[in-house]
């Protein structure tokens, strides 16, 4: 039986890095830059591994994915290649192997491709995105958001210029607390992650510190983000509080936690991300209001509430793979309705 990509070739994924002239380089060095993620203990994580140990089993088997990390650079190679040694990239049938175990690349802002993984990753591949010419571009190459990544090697053209890449505003990185959601489940790839496009344009640094099926609201986790430097906290895991009854428990804990070590932060608060609510989601829904209007009639005036419904407005009920998990629609709905609070904010 015939394969799709031997009936249409644009099907057919380029498996051939073979570049005689590339030269690897470790992008923890110098003139790169590393944004979301940090080198620890034989990988790049998001949270520091013994902060992880202390939250919940699902925080510290998440941690060390990838999500949210950026790698900035500027060169006039006419290609980049990606080698990577992974661990953890899950094969689900709803999530595509582009989004959980590969890194994408933009140019100058553009999405120019992606690297993309063999169907039956396992322990890391070997890809590149070809840009066509010799123009000096600023580079961006998004980590992917559901796999750990231990080593990390970038081919250039052996006489090519590396530079640094452009800078974020001089801001704090915007930081992002929630659920799968938070993470990026389920976009076709990482520069699709809603935190992601907003980075993008905001240009604005962020942390993705969304854990699926993980974020509880522990106070462990709490004192860690207290602790962070931040230009706005948002705070979304509605979709992992077990129950009612816990986020009502939780929620305005952490907000008091986080609150009282940063008396004049900006925090948005969201409720699950979804067009049509059940009772049981209204109910959260309100809880996660009731926090901010608490806060507010208490006389803060740096507390923001997002609902559901409003965060899907542009996607309504397309928004989703599975009726939870947002698709690329959804993510940009979700960045479009975050776009104008946060520009306001930070303006």
């Amino acid at each position: 039986m015939k394969r799709i990509f031997e009936i249409d070739e644009n099907f057919k994924v380029a498996t051939e890095t073979d570049r005689a002239d590339a030269v690897f380089y470790d992008p923890r060095k110098p003139p790169f830059r590393l944004y979301g993620v940090f080198y620890e203990n034989g990988m790049y994580r998001r949270l520091p591994e013994a902060v992880a140990k202390t939250v919940n089993e699902g925080v510290y088997y998440l941690h060390a994915n990838t999500a949210g990390g950026r790698l900035r650079f500027r060169t006039d190679s006419p290609y980049v290649i990606v080698n990577a040694e992974m661990s953890g990239a899950d094969h689900m049938v709803h999530f595509p192997l582009v989004g959980s175990g590969g890194f994408d690349l933009y140019a100058d802002g553009v999405y120019e491709g992606s690297f993309i993984p063999p169907a039956d990753l396992k322990t890391g591949y070997e890809s590149v995105v070809d840009l066509g010419s010799r123009a000096l571009r600023d580079i961006t190459v998004h980590f992917p958001l559901y796999a750990n990544v231990h080593k990390l090697g970038v081919g250039l053209a052996g006489d090519a210029k590396l530079l640094p890449g452009g800078e974020y505003r001089e801001l704090p990185p915007i930081v992002t607390y929630g659920s799968s959601i938070t993470q990026g489940g389920c976009a076709s790839r990482p520069g699709n992650a809603y935190q992601n496009m907003l980075s993008r344009m905001l240009n604005a640094d962020h942390l993705n510190l969304g854990f699926s099926g993980s974020a509880r609201g522990e106070d462990e986790i709490s004192a860690y983000i207290a602790g962070l430097n931040m230009s706005v906290f948002v705070l979304d895991y509605d979709h992992n509080a077990p129950t009612p009854a816990h986020l009502a428990k939780t929620h305005e804990r952490l907000f008091r936690t986080v609150r009282a070590a940063n008396p004049e932060l900006p925090v948005i608060m969201l409720s699950r991300p979804k067009y049509r609510l059940t009772a049981d989601e209204e109910e959260r829904r309100a809880i996660v209001r009731k926090t901010c209007e608490s806060a507010f009639s208490a006389g803060d005036k740096n507390v923001y509430f997002l609902d559901g419904p409003a965060l899907m407005a542009t996607a309504k009920d397309d928004g989703t793979v599975d009726g939870c998990h947002p698709n690329d629609l959804g993510f940009y709905s979700m960045a479009q309705a975050l776009y104008p609070l946060l520009a306001e904010i930070l303006k």
